[in-house]
This record gives structure tokens, C-alpha cells and sequence, in this order.
């Protein structure tokens, strides 16, 4: 009987789960990572096959930046946030770039957060928000929520150009001397271009350039074409990977198998009889009748009857005000009066049920008999009242 228990209660929680699975199955939500593989709005998946499609060599980074193949022309890093540039990928960033490499850096948003040693090396910072602008668009609602900036410096793979589009948020800054502003609106850039040695580093506000979403818009589409004209154009998307988490130490496995075994010697001991089975101890519980006449003998043993006739006459009256609307504050002879009238009760039961308990309260002592009399008298007129009475107490 045991065993049909539990396989009935691991069968009900079963069904449980699949019940709960089938209830949560839903559409994942959009990723916002702008990993080549993602195609929704934020993603960059559309770039990555409008350059395949154009006949442009273009490739994936699934390894450090220090395994980044030397033909590599251009490295893209689109506000990686999975796991950090280390300073031993910032050093070969560095030779990469100073041996006549690309980098084009979309920094995430949050600076300070994600890639400590890249803005370390890039010196970057936030710069001011940018304000919103529809220029170059057919419609207002063809880019909710982004904004045009202009091209101030046409050079490089800007040259040609005159506008992109972006996100209406922070530009950013570039703390190297030597670093030129290409784009941006107002007091805010969105685009730096520093030279080193034989290289140079691009450095955009955000992934926006790289959206699935604002490809088609403005130039956007463009500065990529004539990067991607230049060499072997390689998009990194290792650092949008998070990184797996550490080995687990001896100490954690040496704890699980404690854990295992004094389980397992918990369940021999409770599985195992060492002699026969002892019968079933019945317990016989009291019943309700027990326990009434017990709380009976309590009261004759507490002798409360004459501080208990008070509360017999005023939970008749209460009961009088709620079902028949009698007063409290109405005299007995009054209230015996609309008690015959509304409840067709005489009203000599009630006023001989009164002086009854009026006289016992005048008594020195109550005894038990004399206070049962009374006690039946009114719980028949409050059954009365409550329309459960079923015969006339006795005489």
C-alpha cells in the first residue's frame, strides 16, 4: 500500500511538471545581443549576409582576439557584454592595429561595466545625450526612438557620406589627443577615429551601426560596404559569449558524497526491520458527548451559575433585536408584548422565564438544578425566536 502511494504522489508530480512546461511554452523574447546569429531588431544578422551576399570576405572570431587569423584587414567588437577583453587581447589589439589592422569598437552603453581594459586603452567616456532629429527618413515612425547625425569629417570609409542614423542616447568621448570626431549631432559624438602607427581605430556610440534594424537607413549600409572593401572584414563573437563558469573544487565533492552516503545510510536504517513488525497501536479519541459533559461537570465544580443567569436573559434580547428588531433598550414588559405580537410567542413565557431568573439572582446560592430550570427555559424561547423549536419545554 506504501509503494501505490508513492508512485501515485512521483505520478502526480509529474504531470504537474509537464502541465506547468506546457503552460510556460512561449516565444523566447528578442535577444538584444548584436551577435551575427541574432536576426531580430538588435541583432546583426543582416549585415553580416548583406556583406556575404556582396561578394565581400567576411568571417566570425569564436576564439581569444590573440588566435584573430593575419589576414585579417578588419575586426569588428559590437558592445560586447558576455565576458571581458583581457590585457593580454588588448595587446594583440594592439599589434593587430599598429601592423595596419581596423578596429572598429561599438562600445556598450554602460562604459565602466563590461570591458574595463578596452576603455582603459581607448581612454573613452560618456558624452552628452544626443537630441532627436527625423532628417533623411520618409516617415516619422520609420526609426522610432533613434536620431540622424551628421557626417562632419567625410574620410575613410566615410568618404562619400553625409548622414547616419543611431540611437537617440549618450554619445561618447574619446580622452586621446590625437583622436578626431567624424560624427555626431550638436555638442555629441558618435563617432572617433584615432590613428596608430599603421592602423587605425574607429570608436562608435553603441551597436546601432550594426542593427538589423537601421542597416537600410541613411548611410549606414555604406560605411560598412567601404570597410568591408579593404580586406578580410572579421566580426568578433567570442566576448558575446558568457564564459563558463569555474570547475568545481575537490572540497564541493567530497561534501556531495558525505551527503550521499549518510543518505544512503539513512535509508537502509529506515528500510531495514531488525525483528518482527509491532501491531498497530489503535488510539480510541473522545467524543463530542465526553467533552460536553466534562465542560458540565466544570461548571458545577466552578458553582458559576449566579454570575451565568445574566448572559442568559442578555443573549435572549440580543437574539430578540436581530431577529424580530426588539430593542434592547425596551422594558421586559414591552418587549414581552412585541415578542407575541411579531413572534406569536406569549408574552407570559417570557415574563415568567424573567422573574424566574430575577428570583434566582436574589438568591444567595444558585444550585445547579434551579439554574438548569432556567437555562432550559430561555433556550427555548430562543429557539423559539430562531424558528428551531421542536416542542414545549417540560413543566
Amino acid at each position: 500500500m506504501k509503494n501505490v502511494r508513492t508512485l501515485l504522489t512521483f505520478a502526480v508530480l509529474v504531470v504537474l511538471a509537464l502541465a506547468l512546461g506546457l503552460a510556460e511554452r512561449q516565444e523566447a523574447p528578442e535577444s538584444p545581443i548584436p551577435t551575427v546569429e541574432n536576426t531580430s531588431a538588435q541583432g546583426a544578422r543582416a549585415l553580416y549576409l548583406f556583406l556575404r551576399e556582396a561578394g565581400r570576405p567576411v568571417g566570425t572570431l569564436l576564439d581569444s582576439l590573440e588566435t584573430l587569423p593575419k589576414d585579417t584587414r578588419t575586426l569588428v567588437i559590437a558592445a560586447p557584454e558576455g565576458r571581458p577583453v583581457t590585457d593580454a587581447e588588448v595587446l594583440a589589439l594592439r599589434t593587430f592595429v599598429g601592423g595596419g589592422g581596423t578596429l572598429v569598437y561599438l562600445s556598450p552603453r554602460e562604459l565602466g561595466r563590461h570591458q574595463a581594459a578596452l576603455e582603459s586603452w581607448l581612454r573613452l567616456d560618456e558624452g552628452p545625450l544626443l537630441p532627436s532629429t527625423e532628417r533623411g527618413l520618409g516617415t516619422d515612425l520609420a526609426d522610432a526612438g533613434g536620431t540622424t547625425v551628421d557626417v562632419w569629417l567625410a574620410t575613410g570609409p566615410l568618404r562619400g557620406l553625409s548622414s547616419l542614423r543611431v540611437s537617440q542616447d549618450r554619445g561618447i568621448v574619446v580622452r586621446h589627443a590625437d583622436a578626431v570626431p567624424l560624427a555626431g549631432l550638436g555638442g555629441a559624438v558618435v563617432l572617433w577615429r584615432r590613428a596608430i602607427d599603421k592602423g587605425e581605430v574607429f570608436v562608435l556610440a553603441g551597436a546601432d551601426l550594426v542593427e538589423n534594424r537601421r542597416l537600410e537607413l541613411l548611410d549606414n549600409a555604406a560605411f560598412w560596404d567601404a570597410l568591408s572593401r579593404r580586406g578580410p572584414l572579421v566580426f568578433d563573437e567570442y566576448h558575446h559569449l558568457q564564459a563558463p563558469p569555474p570547475p568545481l573544487s575537490r572540497g564541493i565533492w567530497v561534501f556531495v558524497a558525505q551527503v550521499l552516503t549518510v543518505g544512503l545510510v539513512y535509508a537502509v536504517s529506515r528500510g531495514t526491520r531488525f525483528g518482527a513488525p509491532r501491531p498497530v497501536r489503535l488510539e480510541r479519541h473522545r467524543s463530542a458527548l465526553e467533552y460536553v459533559r466534562s465542560m458540565g461537570w466544570l461548571m458545577r465544580r466552578a458553582k458559576v451559575e449566579k454570575e451565568l443567569l445574566p448572559e442568559l436573559d442578555r443573549a435572549l434580547r440580543q437574539s430578540l433585536q436581530e431577529r424580530l428588531g426588539i430593542s434592547l433598550t425596551l422594558d421586559d414588559a414591552e418587549a414581552a408584548r412585541l415578542l407575541e405580537r411579531d413572534g406569536g410567542i406569549p408574552a407570559a413565557r417570557y415574563l415568567e422565564a424573567k422573574a424566574d431568573l430575577t428570583h434566582l439572582q436574589g438568591q444567595p446560592v444558585v444550585r445547579p438544578s434551579d439554574y438548569a430550570r432556567v437555562a432550559r427555559a430561555y433556550a427555548w424561547l430562543e429557539r423559539e425566536v430562531t424558528g428551531r423549536a421542536t416542542s414545549r419545554p417540560a413543566a
